[in-house]
């Protein structure tokens, strides 16, 4: 079993990217730990307490039996994340205390300032977790690490289509994804302006697994690729 880190700007950006793939992996019996880089706040229905409830709650939804799924806050300041080398050995610091050796992270290309920081951020902490004899914030005395895996999740504000190295079937996992996602109440229940949002995932969800021919499906872009010992790891027929 892999230990797994998803990294996001803010509490529900995971849930929203790639809820589904995360109860799969759990599910698993994967190692999942959701690295939120700030806490989200100011909102206009939400404040601090509030979101850090929610944000349980949707971890909880993602669980499974036996194997929680697990959230950590880096403590960034919201609106405001800028790529620094300290940011990138807090969060370099995380992966080795978890021993990460796959990292989801957001797709590089959006509009929001944050989003694109958190991801370069992210991307250098992979490099910067292997670096020997430096010591990391956080890094609970566990050995330098790189992980082999970094795959990118969508969760843009670009109105763009993602055009995905590989998509993830949900489908028995999409309960627990809009479950999650329904946590954040003063997000989107509450809010009028995002009410739809969680529709609009659903959606999304239905497009991206009639594109593999399932229910529900989930986009991810890689750089780096993916080997094959086989046809055997294709679907076929």
């Amino acid at each position: 079993m892999a230990n797994v880190i998803v990294v996001g700007p803010h509490p529900d950006d995971q849930e929203l990217g790639m809820g589904g793939t995360i109860a799969l992996l759990a599910a698993q019996g994967h190692r999942v730990l959701l690295l939120d880089a700030t806490d989200g706040e100011p909102t206009p229905y939400g404040d601090p307490a509030t979101r850090r409830a929610e944000a349980a709650a949707a971890a909880a939804a993602l669980s499974s039996p036996g194997n929680p799924v697990e959230r950590r806050l880096l403590g960034l300041k919201n609106r405001r994340v800028e790529h620094t080398v300290e940011a990138r050995h807090l969060v370099a610091g995380a992966i080795r205390a978890w021993q990460a050796e796959v990292l989801f992270v957001p797709y590089f290309e959006d509009a929001h300032p944050d989003h694109r920081a958190v991801t370069l951020i992210a991307e250098d902490a992979r490099f910067d977790a292997k670096l020997t004899g430096q010591p990391m914030p956080g890094d609970e005395g566990r050995p330098p690490i790189y992980p082999r895996w970094l795959f990118h999740y969508y969760a843009t504000h670009l109105r763009i289509v993602p055009r995905p190295s590989f998509i993830v079937d949900v489908t028995a996992f999409a309960d627990r994804r809009d479950a999650a996602i329904r946590a954040y109440r003063s997000q989107f229940e509450a809010n009028p302006k995002n009410r739809g949002v969680p529709a609009m995932v659903r959606t999304a969800g239905a497009y991206f697994g009639g594109r593999i021919g399932v229910g529900a499906g989930e986009p991810f872009f890689a750089r780096e690729p993916m080997g094959l010992t086989g046809l055997g790891a294709l679907p076929l027929g």
